[in-house]
């Protein structure tokens, strides 16, 4: 069986890469007027993040990366709906509520894989 943590690890990894290289091109999902708000600084912050996934699910650590990808993605997700802090988020990263919900989506569903797969 395949270990769960570390696929789930590496997949994220990879969607986050592309994402983050994505949002440097003009397109309609994921740019500074896409429907997921984006600018470079987040896209690099992507990047950084899908590096890292890739790194932890090919290196057997994807535990952690998705715990701490979890618990970044919620909190994340939940501050981009709180009234003066979602301002800022729009401010220095482009976060809107399309993508503060998709952070607290891929939040959930990387903590669920963290507390619920056993490998």
């Amino acid at each position: 069986m395949a270990d769960v943590q570390k696929t789930f690890a590496l997949i994220l990894g990879i969607v986050l890469l592309l994402v983050g290289i994505f949002g440097y091109f003009p397109n309609p999902l994921v740019s500074e007027t896409g429907f997921f708000g984006s600018n470079g600084f987040q896209d690099l912050l992507h990047i950084v993040a899908g590096v890292c996934g890739i790194y932890a699910g090919t290196k057997g650590v994807g535990k952690g990366y998705n715990m701490i990808i979890g618990w970044i993605g919620v909190v994340l997700g939940i501050l981009g709906f709180i009234p003066g802090l979602n301002t800022l988020l729009a401010t220095w990263f482009n976060i809107n509520n399309n993508i503060s919900v998709l952070h607290i989506v891929l939040g959930v569903i990387a903590l669920g894989v963290y507390y619920g797969a056993k490998k």
